[in-house]
């Protein structure tokens, strides 16, 4: 059985340590590419079919009708199947103290009863909120693994680095 490293990330105008700040690179593509490193699988990135502005102001008004209307984004792509994998490491930026709505899309969209579901998030303060709570809401028979909460700003710090490693390491031996 392989590993599949799922994620949904955010790349331009992000809120890191304070300050709205432009990222080549969201903070959760980074933390996905280094379980990948660790652990090896296959990445899988969520897209939502319309994407996200890179402007932070029009990204916070956009999220915040998404999260108080329950709103589902239609996604641009789905792995054909999830059959081969038995660990799923999940991750997604917290957004209004949960998971990105794409991430309740994809989630929602696939039977991972029986699966290994290992949930990071990056944060700038909020830790995993809820986002936990609602993947083992909607993932009925899945086995929610305890979660990884990586404050973004320091993602590529060897002291975080670290820690991202050590846990997904854990997470693979079961």
């Amino acid at each position: 059985m392989a590993n599949l490293i799922v994620y949904f990330s955010h790349a331009g105008e992000n809120w890191v340590n304070g300050q709205v700040v432009s990222l080549e690179k969201g903070n959760t593509q980074r933390a996905a590419e280094i379980i990948r490193d660790a652990v090896g699988g296959d990445l899988f990135e969520v897209r939502a079919l319309e994407p996200y502005p890179k402007d932070y102001q029009a990204l916070v008004a956009r999220t915040k009708e998404e999260f108080e209307n329950g709103l589902r984004p239609e996604l641009a792509e789905y792995p054909s199947s999830l059959e081969e994998y038995d660990l799923i490491y999940i991750g997604y930026p917290n957004w209004w103290n949960t998971m990105p709505g794409p991430m309740f899309t994809f989630l929602a969209h696939y039977d991972l009863a029986g699966k290994r579901l290992a949930p990071f998030c990056t944060n700038e303060g909020g830790s995993m909120g809820m986002g936990e709570r609602e993947m083992g809401r909607l993932c009925k028979g899945a086995d929610v693994l305890p979660g990884l909460a990586v404050h973004g700003a320091d993602v590529e710090t060897e002291k975080e680095k670290r820690r991202i490693v050590e846990w997904a390491e854990k997470v693979q031996m079961g």
